[in-house]
């Protein structure tokens, strides 16, 4: 079996073959649908000889498996197969895509997901990746087998999140787009805690990560257990080669998940027979922070998902939230990461602030649980710091609200910083055992957060040595950009007075 060191300084390497030859951002486009291959046909030919063994007989394995695709995990088609690949000696980026097309023909599931590269593709007239390049990947990524006997699931998804990682890291401000940081992913599925038969989702998906780290926090916790409920996972992702990301990766990992391509604000993919939201047990997201969605997008909602307030324009972080929460059943739970200004933008503010409007209808109606404030630069698009929104319909807590401020709780790391597995289990360990720790965790009653007109953020009430206590640029822009919107809508009020009084 292959550890994880070896699987994953193996797959760098072959990623690093075509590093330069394409923008940083994309070059995951072409090797994650390889590595991809690569496991589909070297499992098949594990499926098929275990077969052969059972029939004395692999032509005969193969004659049943024809006829029967249900045999096998998904069926490769003969010119797909990775030793035809190894051995294609030209035209290796029209043979490629001719193999995933076929593929994805072949097998449904993967139609959008493993096709969605052109290997030969051009720009400008040149090849975006010549076939000496291809070449080289496909020769390195040959040295090992990944088969079922050569590297379990678990494994394999772990150092296909490792290249997920390491694809961040050189994409810049694109990486917010598929990527969350796989200790804030491993925190927030402690923090949710799986059950058994419950159902997990995520709006804005990503490439996966929240889901899987559900997955395998619910595997952790029941390990060797028989007889339990499994749990069901569905996500919505808008990009289109990031949806193909997240398919491939729930499927290394063999879990299930419903996963659909579209934009979940605008048309939400899981609702039911009478077109109303579904309803899950765990909501959890990273959604684009600060995102600026149309007021019309709000306004012309048709699933009873703003009855909370309609966020500004500037930030739709409300906005997310409240979809989340009109996800949620009964006794549903969701975690949210965001920007630190989403729980505090408006207080101590004259006059409405509709962020803040927003965050004290929720406050009044006891609906949050904890905020987790955690270290900056751990994100790839942002070095600003972040804050985790727990909600819980069920709340044992009443009137209570959890905030820890983990901001020192990190290690400095290149080129980010990163929270060291104690630090993960310390952060969960407060919020689960609902734990106050001088300088760290600190529970308040609601009357303090009304007092503080409404202010969440952790740093406001568990203070810590050398607090910067200045506000971030990004926050500083939407609070701007919220002045602005609101200035123009006082201009149209003004303007329609002056004019109904003849002063036009």
């Amino acid at each position: 079996m292959l550890d994880i060191k070896t699987l994953e300084g193996w797959l760098w390497e072959a990623a690093c073959k075509i590093r330069g030859e394409i923008d940083a951002p994309k070059y995951k486009d072409y090797i994650l649908p390889l590595i991809f291959l690569k496991r589909l046909s070297d499992v098949y030919d594990d499926e098929v000889g275990k077969l052969a063994e059972a029939y004395e007989d692999r032509k005969e394995a193969e004659a049943f498996i024809e006829a029967d695709h249900t045999l096998v995990w998904f069926y490769i088609p003969e010119n797909s197969h990775w030793e035809k690949i190894r051995n294609q000696s030209s035209k290796l980026g029209e043979f490629l895509t001719d193999a995933v097309r076929a593929i994805a023909k072949e097998n449904p599931k993967l139609q959008g997901v493993i096709d969605v590269i052109d290997f030969n593709a051009t720009a400008a007239g040149q090849r975006i990746i010549s076939d000496e390049k291809l070449k080289l990947l496909v020769d390195t990524l040959n040295k090992h087998r990944l088969g079922l006997l050569n590297v379990e699931p678990d494994i394999l998804g772990r150092a296909y999140e490792y290249l997920l990682r390491k694809f961040a890291e050189g994409s810049g401000q694109s990486a917010g787009e598929f990527y969350t940081p796989r200790e804030v992913a491993i925190l927030m599925a402690n923090v949710l805690d799986p059950k058994e038969g419950e159902e997990v989702y995520d709006p804005c998906l990503g490439s996966g990560g929240l889901l899987i780290k559900s997955y395998l926090r619910f595997k952790e916790k029941y390990l060797g257990s028989t007889k339990i409920k499994p749990i069901n996972f569905f996500g919505q992702e808008y990009l289109h080669s990031t949806y193909a990301m997240a398919k491939m990766n729930a499927f290394i990992h063999q879990m299930q998940a419903e996963i659909a391509l579209g934009d979940t604000m605008n048309r939400p993919a899981f609702t039911d027979a009478q077109s109303r939201l579904r309803k899950f047990n765990i909501v959890v997201a990273n959604p684009m922070w600060n995102q600026d969605f149309p007021q019309a997008t709000y306004e012309a909602d048709t699933y009873n998902r703003f009855g909370l307030g309609i966020p500004p324009s500037s930030s739709a972080d409300w906005g997310w939230i409240q979809h989340m929460f009109a996800s949620l059943n009964d006794k549903g739970r969701m975690a949210v990461i965001l920007d630190t200004g989403s729980v505090s933008r408006g207080s101590g503010n004259k006059g409405s602030n509709r962020e803040r409007d927003i965050r004290k209808k929720f406050v009044e109606k006891d609906l949050i649980e904890a905020v987790i404030l955690v270290p900056e630069n751990l994100f790839y698009n942002t070095t600003a710091p972040g804050v985790i929104i727990v909600i819980n319909k069920e709340k044992k807590h009443k009137d209570k609200i959890l905030l820890i401020n983990a901001s020192k709780l990190f290690k400095k790391g290149r080129p980010k910083n990163y929270l060291p597995d104690e630090c993960v289990d310390k952060i969960s360990s407060l919020y689960l055992k609902w734990k106050e720790e001088e300088g760290i965790s600190k529970v308040i009653e609601k009357e303090e957060v009304v007092k503080n007109d409404y202010n969440l953020s952790p740093s406001r009430y568990v203070a810590q040595n050398g607090e910067d206590e200045t506000l971030p640029l990004d926050e500083a822009v939407v609070l701007v950009k919220e002045a602005e919107e609101e200035m123009a809508k006082a201009d149209e009020k003004l303007r329609n007075v002056l004019g109904q009084l003849g002063f036009e």
